[in-house]
């Protein structure tokens, strides 16, 4: 065990963010703590790294054990590069390895007990040097930082000039190089790509520490964690297994709870009729009969009903205006920035009832291709054309829609000024605005609470065709469980712009990937997606050399006969991506194996020093040969596991 954590109690004023809340951490174990906004996720956090003192509690971390924690928010001091950062991390190793370059000199000129001592110094510092992966540091830094989404030419950028996202980013690659024994990170997801996001699960789970994490990405969850820590209304419950288990328990407990319930006040509706009925007989013996079971009746425990904080927010999204089947056509459309080709002849169709997502690296125009469809933005070729009664409701991730100087009761009331003030109320009950709340100022409100304001506008729009820029940022986990649902029975049209996997896995009915400046459609949702990803877009990119059109994600000869060049070049490029992956597997399962094998190494020895098994012949030597085979084996997996790691590396 790493960590334990026991009776962690925390108020601020008057309110219990944290109640006795108990749970402990293994070794290698990689956990997730859930909750509503406002919980107390990051609170948990900071007392685990002694940032707030709990009121009540007592955290244990294991003798030795380094912890690292990653906040939401960053600001960085000291590095001027992005690479600077990241190598302040490796400054011992790179010490090391200038020292060793200082004894390989020395040790030329030389000799006797001098000699000796360098040699002996070089020898232990050599090692040491190895331990800490000192022959790749540079490879680290180059694959950490790709992972996270940088690209090289990206490297030099200044600290100073990053955004906060960037920031982030930067820290959470510092983090992972220093390795710790445990790491604590609260939604490092926010503002990855999908691409930087899968490599992080990869890396996560082969981490050969213990992870603490606080997400709302679910399928991510889904993918790391083995244990669920679940904070509501201040308390703590263990769960064993990912999100998805957490989330069929949970909601398993929760009908336990509430049958518990009706049955319990089943039982004392029916013991309160037979009391008034013994009483109703009016004679002693009846009247003793009837007050012996009131008393029973008041020493039971009574149950509370079960009440999930979030049950009063229900969104109900629905056009009150049908539009034609054909809602939207795209032809030909493309898009620059400068010098920058986002996307370049793009043609699909939308039609009455889909819900389609659309996904891609950032910065590959996502957001730009919504605002273009809204007429905020013009396209620099091309055409959009908008079906017959359709009506736009647009969502924007920024909350541009929103007025930060008005309260949430005048922004709806201005919107919709046909409402009157207890509608206002009611509708922003729905979404968890209550009593005071809607007269807080626009300004004043968190992401995920404007994300509520802007949903809430959307819902009492007359719109039937909804474009959705990141809708569930900043919102939890119930509350995107919630809009999930109201999507699924909109019987409107939806398209939208999400990282989320979990929620396009759970609403999309099709898919756009947005990838090498064109649009690449699946029909399904993410699990298709992925499923179909390398045949689909084999076929795309092949359809697009037939048809002579430049592959944007392959180059294309200046002298220009080329298609064909060029498709050759992609083939051979997703051939390799395929043996690389195959390289990759087999590694995998090559140190699965390593670990078993060396496991029931262990466990055999164990057995071998006990009187019972080295007093018994038998048993001895069935151990010594499982021993022997075990040690053949593992010489060989050893050896291919070398030439696996090279050929990867290479």
């Amino acid at each position: 065990m790493i960590l334990s954590c026991s009776n962690i109690s925390k108020s601020f004023g008057d309110k219990d963010v944290l109640k006795h809340v108990s749970f402990h951490i293994e070794e290698h174990e990689k956990a997730a703590v859930v909750g509503i906004n406002g919980a107390g996720k990051s609170t948990l956090l900071k007392i685990i790294i002694g940032e707030l003192t709990p009121d009540e509690g007592v955290v244990s971390l294991s003798k030795g054990a380094s912890i690292g924690y990653l906040a939401q928010h960053q600001d960085l001091e000291g590095a001027s590069t992005i690479y600077d950062a990241l190598l302040e991390v490796k400054q011992p190793v790179i010490q090391m390895e200038k020292r060793l370059r200082q004894l390989e000199a020395s040790m030329k000129e030389l000799s006797g007990a001098a000699l000796e001592t360098a040699l002996e110094e070089y020898s232990r510092l050599d090692h040491q040097f190895e331990l800490e992966g000192g022959y790749a540091w540079q490879s680290e830094i180059t694959g950490v930082l790709k992972g996270l989404g940088f690209e090289e030419e990206e490297f030099p950028k200044e600290i100073h000039a990053l955004s906060g996202g960037q920031k982030t980013r930067v820290s959470l690659g510092k983090l992972l190089l220093t390795k710790p024994d445990l790491l604590l990170l609260d939604e490092p997801t926010n503002h990855l790509d999908m691409d930087s996001i899968a490599w992080l699960e990869t890396y996560l789970k082969s981490y050969s520490g213990s992870v603490i994490l606080v997400a709302h990405d679910r399928y991510f969850l889904d993918r790391v964690v083995t244990k669920v820590v679940e904070l509501d209304n201040g308390a703590g419950t263990v769960f064993s297994g990912n999100y998805t288990a957490y989330s069929e328990k949970k909601a398993m407990l929760r009908d336990a709870q509430i049958r518990a319930y009706l049955n319990q006040q089943q039982e004392i509706k029916r013991q309160e009729a037979v009391i008034a009925k013994l009483k109703s007989f009016n004679r002693e013996k009846s009247i003793r009969r009837a007050e012996s079971r009131e008393k029973m009746l008041e020493k039971i425990d009574r149950l509370e009903r079960p009440v999930e904080i979030d049950d009063s927010m229900e969104i109900r999204l629905e056009p009150d205006v049908v539009s034609g089947n054909d809602v939207l056509t795209v032809q030909d459309l493309s898009k620059s920035f400068g010098s920058q080709l986002l996307f370049s002849h793009v043609n699909f169709e939308i039609k009455r009832g889909e819900r389609v997502a659309i996904i891609g690296n950032n910065g590959t125009g996502k957001t730009t291709l919504l605002k273009i469809i809204n007429g905020l933005l013009p396209a620099d070729s091309g055409q959009i054309r908008l079906g017959s009664k359709v009506h736009i409701g647009y969502y924007d991730q920024e909350h541009q829609v929103l007025h930060p100087d008005k309260t949430l009761f005048d922004e709806i009331q201005d919107t919709y000024p046909s409402m009157n003030n207890t509608q206002i109320r009611n509708t922003l009950a729905s979404f968890l605005f209550t009593g005071d709340d809607v007269f807080k100022l626009i300004r004043d409100l968190s992401g995920g609470e404007r994300g509520r304001v802007s949903l809430a506008k959307l819902m009492l729009s007359d719109a039937n065709f909804l474009l959705l820029d990141e809708p569930t940022n900043h919102l939890d986990i119930t509350s995107k469980e919630i809009l999930e649902s109201a999507l699924n029975r909109y019987t409107g049209t939806v398209l939208y712009v999400s990282h989320d996997r979990y929620f396009i896995n759970r609403t999309a009915t099709r898919i756009l990937d947005l990838t090498g400046q064109t649009f690449i459609n699946y029909i399904g949702n993410y699990e298709y997606y992925l499923e179909k990803k390398e045949d689909v877009e084999a076929a795309h990119f092949e359809r697009l050399a037939r048809e002579g059109k430049a592959e944007p994600s392959a180059p294309v000869s200046s002298q220009g006969s080329s298609s064909g060049a060029g498709r050759q070049d992609w083939k051979a490029q997703k051939e390799e991506q395929a043996r690389l992956r195959k390289l990759q597997n087999e590694l995998k399962k090559t140190e699965e194996e390593i670990h078993q094998l060396e496991t029931r190494e262990q466990e055999i020895d164990e057995l071998l020093s006990q009187e019972e098994v080295y007093t018994n012949v038998s048993r001895l030597m069935e151990l010594n040969q499982e021993k022997e085979k075990n040690s053949t084996r593992l010489e060989k997996l050893y050896e291919r596991w070398e030439e696996l790691s090279e050929e990867v590396e290479g």
